[in-house]
C-alpha cells in the first residue's frame, strides 16, 4: 500500500518503512507525527484519488533527525560590468520514516 502526501509545498509517494527528508517540521526527535494531507492511496491495482484530499486517510511517521542540507552556492556575474555577487543557502530539513499508511 502506498500514498501520495503533500507537505511543505511538495508531494511525495511513500510506502511503509521508507526514509525521507521533508521540509522542516516543528517536532522533536523520536516523536510520532500524523500527516493528514493525503492526495491518493493505492492498494495493489486499485487507486483512490481525493478531491483534493482522501477523506479519512492519514500517514503516521516518526521523526529521525533534524538537520540542514549541503550548501548551495549562488554566483552571479555580468561580464565587462564589474559586477559579481556570491551567495549561499542551506535549507533545513526533517528526516522521517513512514510507519503506517491508513486508508
Amino acid at each position: 500500500m502506498y500514498a501520495v502526501i503533500k507537505t511543505g509545498g511538495k508531494q511525495y509517494r511513500v510506502i511503509a518503512g521508507q526514509k525521507l527528508k521533508i521540509e522542516q517540521i516543528a517536532a522533536d526527535v523520536g516523536q510520532q507525527i500524523t500527516l493528514n494531507e493525503v492526495l491518493a492511496v493505492g492498494t495493489g491495482e486499485g487507486l483512490v484519488v481525493g478531491t483534493p484530499l482522501v477523506s479519512g486517510a492519514s500517514v503516521v511517521a516518526k521523526v529521525l533527525s533534524q538537520g540542514r542540507h549541503d550548501k548551495v552556492r549562488i554566483f552571479k556575474m555580468r561580464r565587462r560590468k564589474h559586477y559579481q555577487k556570491r551567495q549561499g543557502h542551506r535549507q533545513n530539513y526533517t528526516e522521517i520514516v513512514i510507519e503506517t499508511v491508513n486508508a
